[in-house]
This record gives C-alpha cells, sequence and structure tokens, in this order.
C-alpha cells in the first residue's frame, strides 16, 4: 500500500489550517443535544467530514441503514452509546470505537440516563451538514427522496 497521489505541489509549504476552539457554539441542535461542525467538506476538500454529537439522554437515534458512497465512524468521547454493528447492539463506551464502511448496516441511539458525547467521521466527505439541519422537518412523503439525495438507505 502506498499514499496517496500529491494534493499539494508547492515547495514551501502555507498557511491553510483551521482551528475551531471549544468555545465554538455548536452548528445545529442545541446545547447538550447537538452538532459541532468541526471539519466539513468543505474545508477539507471533501477528504473527510468530521463531526462531535452531543445526545442528552435516551436521545435515541436513527433506526438500522446503510450508505453507498461513505464510511461511518464512531468515537466515543463520554456517556455510553448503543451501537449496532450489522449483526448486534453493543454498549460503546469513552475511548470505544466502531468503523463502518460503505454498505455496512448500522445504527446509533443513546438509551442511557446520562448524556453521550462523541465523534462522528464520514468519508469520503459528504455535505452531512443539510441532512442534520433538516432531517426531522422533512414531510414523511418526502423522506424517502430526501434520505437517498443524502446516501442514507433505511432498512427497518
Amino acid at each position: 500500500m502506498s499514499y496517496p497521489e500529491k494534493v499539494y505541489h508547492g515547495e514551501g509549504g502555507e498557511v491553510s489550517a483551521t482551528f475551531r476552539p471549544a468555545s465554538t457554539p455548536i452548528d445545529t441542535g442545541e446545547p447538550g443535544n447537538g452538532i459541532h461542525y468541526l471539519a466539513t467538506t468543505e474545508t477539507t476538500r471533501g477528504e473527510f467530514g468530521l463531526y462531535r454529537v452531543m445526545m442528552k439522554p435516551r436521545a435515541g437515534g436513527p433506526s438500522t441503514h446503510f450508505h453507498r458512497t461513505i464510511s461511518e465512524s464512531f468515537f466515543v468521547l463520554d456517556g455510553t452509546l448503543s451501537l449496532f454493528n450489522g449483526d448486534k447492539w453493543v454498549d460503546a463506551k469513552a475511548g470505544d470505537f466502531l468503523h463502518v464502511p460503505q454498505g455496512g448496516l448500522h445504527a446509533f441511539r443513546n438509551d442511557s440516563d446520562a448524556p453521550v458525547d462523541m465523534l462522528l467521521l464520514f468519508t469520503p466527505g459528504a455535505p452531512r451538514e443539510e441532512y442534520f439541519e433538516m432531517v426531522a422537518k422533512v414531510a414523511e412523503g418526502d423522506l424517502d427522496a430526501f434520505r437517498d439525495k443524502h446516501d442514507s438507505y433505511f432498512v427497518d
């Protein structure tokens, strides 16, 4: 296995880093039950999307689904997150990690009486922000088209 093709062809490097302080307000949702857009597809030039997701106690979550074009990875920062790995539900705690490749069945939810804080990584990058902001507002009749647009295929 080798490194990917070069993207930067300059000689001396450049100033292009993006810093996001911990005090930055959430991008969607409400404090304690929302999402921070740490690195969007736009800021990473399509390489990945990284989001910090905070879930209130008993927040639920999406049912079993898969993606055709993106992988999804979960890293638990705090709390206990229920993760479905395509075979069974597991209780993931701080430091636990789950990677789901394209086509892999998965689901997640917060079944606990405590909040959950996690990182959610999509590769390659995809414009997930609209999905996060609009999924709860989409009318039932338009939900299938909305999910298809956002590479989310639900099986139950």
